[in-house]
């Protein structure tokens, strides 16, 4: 089952198809680190390995720009600098402008948790060409994922098994084989990657990020995190407040709530989402294939997954399309408003007996590619999670919680509260309820928030922006649907981002983008 923080880089798979807690730690990081000086050896980048999704080697950018791809070395351990180090991935398309117009570096975080950015940042370089006029665009897969000392758990075949499983158990039979298969797959983490499991909390990434300024050669970190890689924004702004330079959310996390309440809410979200798919699907000129009212929609949708609970239909052989594939595909499309005409087709198919395309939108979340092998974005979602979360929720306190997942989503409700087993019999304790983002001092950062965003609810925006603090949040909204607003294309919200980190100006507190 995958874990309910559905993200930006599971989005991105779709396309080529067709939170977490953190320990509060004082903010008197910013000196330099004191370690011994790395040069980077950027040479042309490799072809993706499978744990970062596998996959061509990135193609040149629109003019020629080749991506060229190094590994910085980190400590396993930052409480012992000094002691084994780790490789972490990067890559990079250097400014496209005059050197004495060049800002720095812009680093990006897409999210997941368990996302490479390796792969991800080639797959939305053309979207930031203009950025790239001042800055070398930069990302990495950060720690536990992907080519940096990725998780390991689970092998394809049993991921397979893992993911048709029923996520949302009826009887004490089936609470039964979900929590043991959660056991099953937790140990499986364990044994395989025991060493870096205690090392992949979102603290340890944000001080792997301000290494990487330093080697980078920024006096400040520029930064450029979306969905998840908000979160990891907002600690890097605590523990380096002053090392921060024009930073911007997108698709932002709210910071001040718990695993629960971040799993409620993105069943309000969701919920949301599917409404507007329902309400749009059906005012169309030429009529809604899977209803006629948004209520039927989301009726027939609801009975269709009752329907695969009992009896899946063929999906893309040999699996057949289970409740928990076909929810989890449902959810991946409505991550974008692009992806509605996915959804649409999905469901016509379903309808008539087919789950291939509902099958494809949900293997793309789990991070399966269609040779059959898992990237291990899932795995390394799970790890940094359950290392950041210190809740560890059992069967009784998600029954407790199912009536208040039900009425914020009928949809989606259960599914997302039964995912909050997933950290039960973690090997590695949670670091706290919720990560500190308070950073005074620290240089304005922009908050753009996406009023009809699924998977970050538009509330974790201001939020965000009243936990880093006074004179340091600057919210920006967009009236929009799908995750985030920057990739929507809008004018308003291009403009002003593209402001601030070219020229540093914000725009006006409160602003609002349509």
């Amino acid at each position: 089952m995958p874990n309910p923080s559905w993200s930006r880089t599971a989005a991105l798979t779709t396309a080529t198809l067709l939170s977490v807690s953190l320990a509060a730690c004082s903010s008197d990081s910013d000196d330099d680190v004191d370690l011994p000086s790395q040069k980077l050896s950027w040479k042309d980048c490799p072809a993706p390995a499978e744990s970062q999704g596998g996959g061509d080697a990135p193609s040149p950018l629109p003019g020629g720009a080749t991506w060229q791809c190094a590994t910085m070395k980190a400590p396993l351990d930052w409480n012992d600098p000094k002691g084994d180090t780790i490789d972490l991935a990067l890559i990079r398309a250097r400014a496209s402008g005059p050197e004495d117009r060049r800002t720095g570096s812009l680093i990006f975080n897409f999210g997941g948790p368990g996302g490479s950015g390796v792969t991800s940042l080639p797959a939305f370089g053309s979207d930031y060409a203009k950025l790239r006029t001042r800055y070398d665009l930069v990302s990495f897969d950060p720690r536990g994922v992907g080519r940096s000392a990725g998780v390991t758990c689970e092998d394809d075949k049993q991921l397979d098994e893992y993911f048709q499983q029923d996520s949302t158990p009826d009887d004490t039979a089936e609470r039964k084989k979900l929590v043991d298969n959660i056991k099953t797959f937790n140990d499986a983490c364990e044994k395989n990657s025991d060493k870096v499991l205690p090392h992949v909390r979102t603290t340890d990434a944000a001080r792997d990020m301000d290494l990487m300024r330093q080697v980078l050669g920024d006096k400040k970190l520029h930064y450029f995190g979306i969905s998840y890689g908000t979160e990891l924004g907002g600690v890097y702004a605590h523990l380096f407040p002053k090392k921060v330079g024009r930073a911007v959310f997108d698709g932002v996390v709210d910071p001040t709530q718990t695993s629960e309440e971040g799993a409620l809410g993105q069943a309000k979200g969701f919920q949301l989402a599917l409404d507007n798919y329902a309400k749009d699907c059906t005012s169309q000129d030429e009529g809604c294939p899977v209803g006629d009212t948004p209520q039927d929609v989301k009726t027939k949708i609801s009975k269709l997954l009752g329907e695969l609970e009992e009896n899946p239909i063929p999906g893309i052989f040999p699996r057949d399309l289970t409740q928990t594939a076909a929810t989890n595909g449902i959810a991946q499309s409505l991550y974008s408003k692009d992806f509605w005409e996915y959804l649409t087709e999905g469901l016509e198919q379903a309808y008539d007996g087919d789950g291939k395309m509902l099958m494809a939108l949900s293997d793309s979340m789990n991070g399966r590619n269609e040779d059959g092998k898992y990237s291990n974005m899932q795995a390394a979602n799970v790890a940094i999670n359950c290392a950041d979360d210190k809740s560890r929720a059992t069967t009784k306190d998600v029954e407790a919680k199912l009536p208040s997942f039900r009425k914020a989503s009928p949809m989606f409700g259960d599914y997302l509260a039964w995912g909050m087993l997933n950290c039960s019999g973690w090997a590695v304790e949670g670091a706290a309820d919720h990560p500190d983002v308070s950073a005074p001092g620290s240089a304005p950062i922009l908050v753009v928030g996406n009023t009809g965003d699924p998977a970050t609810p538009y509330e974790g925006a201001k939020k965000m922006a009243g936990a880093l603090g006074k004179d340091v949040g600057v919210e920006l909204t967009y009236d929009g649907e799908g995750h985030g607003a920057y990739d929507s294309g809008n004018k308003c919200v291009h403009s002003a981002v593209n402001t601030y980190l070219l020229d540093g100006k914000p725009p006006n507190e409160g602003t609002v983008c349509k």
